[in-house]
């Protein structure tokens, strides 16, 4: 295909593609779905080997969120029967992580439930943050506690955190339709803060909400424009208890198409295979690692995920590695602050986009609450 082509050869150099290139990616057959994994594994094999990053999700203080964001089941009003507990004492926490740095991760993604932190939270997180560096040498430690206020970013960062984590979610032009309680630009905001401070932004999306390709594609591009070292993409996970939970929208194919077109315009930026892609990818997950170069281990924040020893073994069988903490994720030109992706030579303005129709076939049984590890006396997946 032409279009294939064109995108490998973009990505390769760092181009980034039009808005009609993305959006054609979005609309490929399934007949052709290999031969976008294939031109898209190009890409990700360019920048970032044959290496998959492991992270691992700490929840410090799980439920009863004052937001109302439509796709979360720790929302305000959820009724979601998932765990809630207070903030995790610092030792406590620093076990959790332990165990996943203990199978694999590099990386462990401290977050907490609320519209943001206040003073004494950063506080709690420092002390956190401090327990888990002692005893994990090399760890990276990325926060995602919210909307920050003046001077956060700057306390966090000081604590010894590497990034801070904040996601689009969706487009701009939608924000409104999944929450009422912050807006679009208090997201980004927040990103720039974390920046702004030293701290590595790491900014995603949720698909599978009922958005449109055009919505897909308008949310890439403004987290490509934000710049951040990674972009986590998940998959919503239906939880029964919220007001998404009939929207069961995607297919294994099309989240694979998904990853592929988030590849193409990030072509040099860690993509992270987030929450619900054992929900929605199924048995295909090995074939998103030929798109993603990360990917998280074990459970999410509400909701179970696949066995952490069965995490491994799939990156193995692929024929992938897991990165180790001696290695760097980035491309040396982006560690080096000389930018990532160029700017496309022109932009076409995007055709009309539907959203795609339900799956006849729900996966209700996959969606599993995570009953185990942070906030339980259980031991934790890793």
């Amino acid at each position: 295909m032409d279009l294939l082509n064109t995108l490998v050869d973009k990505g390769l150099r760092r181009e980034l593609p039009t808005r009609e290139e993305a959006l054609a990616v979005l609309a490929t057959s399934d007949d052709e779905l290999l031969d976008v994994v294939a031109a898209a594994g190009k890409v990700r094999r360019q920048w970032f080997g044959r290496r998959v990053k492991l992270n691992y999700l700490v929840n410090l203080k799980s439920g009863l969120c004052p937001e109302d964001c439509s796709y979360c089941s720790q929302r305000l009003g959820s009724k979601a029967e998932i765990l809630k507990y207070t903030w995790l004492k610092p030792d406590d926490a620093s076990k959790a992580a332990a165990a996943g740095v203990a199978g694999g991760a590099k990386r462990v993604c401290l977050v907490a439930s609320g519209r943001g932190p206040t003073d004494r939270d950063v506080d709690r997180v420092s002390e956190t943050i401090s327990a888990i560096k002692e005893q994990n040498e090399g760890v990276e430690v990325c926060a995602c506690l919210g909307l920050l206020s003046d001077g956060q970013a700057e306390r966090l960062r000081s604590a010894g955190a590497d990034a801070y984590n904040h996601n689009l979610n969706t487009s701009e032009a939608t924000y409104g339709d999944i929450c009422t309680t912050h807006d679009f630009s208090d997201r980004v905001s927040t990103v720039q803060q974390a920046q702004a401070a030293g701290m590595s932004a790491c900014s995603g999306l949720i698909a599978g909400m009922g958005e449109t390709d055009a919505d897909l594609v308008d949310v890439v591009f403004a987290l490509r424009e934000l710049d951040p070292d990674s972009v986590p993409v998940n998959f919503l996970i239906p939880f029964e208890g919220t007001p998404l939970a009939k929207e069961w929208n995607l297919t294994p194919q099309r989240a694979l198409r998904i990853l592929a077109m988030v590849r193409f315009v990030c072509p040099d930026i860690e993509v992270r295979l987030a929450g619900g892609r054992e929900v929605h990818l199924r048995s295909m997950q090995p074939l998103a690692l030929h798109l993603v170069n990360s990917l998280f281990l074990g459970d999410y924040l509400t909701s179970e995920g696949q066995a952490g020893k069965d995490d491994l073994a799939m990156i193995a069988d692929a024929g992938f590695e897991v990165e180790g903490t001696d290695t760097t994720t980035l491309p040396e030109h982006r560690r080096a602050g000389c930018g990532g992706a160029q700017p496309a030579a022109d932009a076409a303005e995007a055709p009309a986009a539907t959203v795609p129709a339900p799956s006849d076939e729900t996966r209700r049984d996959l969606v599993a609450v995570r009953r185990r590890g942070a906030g339980t006396d259980l031991p934790p997946n890793a």
